[in-house]
């Protein structure tokens, strides 16, 4: 048995032997790669999938907490100068840093409750709108807004847009 090893090694031809290893190589080390490739670029598209989703549901916060109680028309343009922030010289470049930047929003430096019902789906379909720009801008450039019963001092500055419900929308 060892003896016929011996026979077949020596009347093997080598030249096709190491072209057979070097491409089995080749290919093992390129199916290797375009493994740990497919493995990153997943990884990468999990993480935009979880960016994104965070992003639409802290829009659906401030829709939430900021206009639960209005009209669509309302709901709609509290969403649309949260993205209008983010977009603007000035501002965060995030949705959720928008949202939290300190003192932007009212209801962020209070306690508040976990949203749920008919109304959190419906600030969650509004911010899911805004966000995929599924929903025509009806306000562009508008980056301020407030409540009608209250007259912030700022406001004296600024260029008066738009009433859309109970808030007061600005330049």
């Amino acid at each position: 048995m060892l003896w016929s090893l011996r026979l077949f090694w020596l009347q093997l031809d080598k030249a096709a032997l190491a072209a057979a290893l070097v491409f089995a190589a080749i290919v093992g080390g390129l199916a290797a790669a375009a493994g740990a490739v497919l493995t990153q670029r997943g990884a990468q598209l999990a993480a935009a999938r979880d960016f994104h989703a965070r992003s639409v549901e802290c829009l659906a916060l401030n829709v939430y907490y900021e206009a639960r109680g209005e009209a669509l028309a309302g709901q709609y343009a509290v969403a649309e100068v949260t993205m209008n922030r983010k977009s603007a010289l000035g501002y965060p470049k995030t949705v959720c840093e928008v949202v939290y930047q300190k003192s932007a929003f009212s209801w962020t430096g209070e306690e508040v409750y976990k949203p749920g019902g008919p109304e959190w789906r419906r600030a969650l379909k509004v911010a899911d709108d805004v966000y995929y720009r599924r929903h025509a801008p009806a306000l562009p450039g508008v980056l301020y807004y407030h409540a009608v019963q209250v007259k912030p001092q700022w406001a004296k500055e600024r260029v008066r847009v738009a009433r859309i419900g109970r808030h007061v929308f600005y330049r």
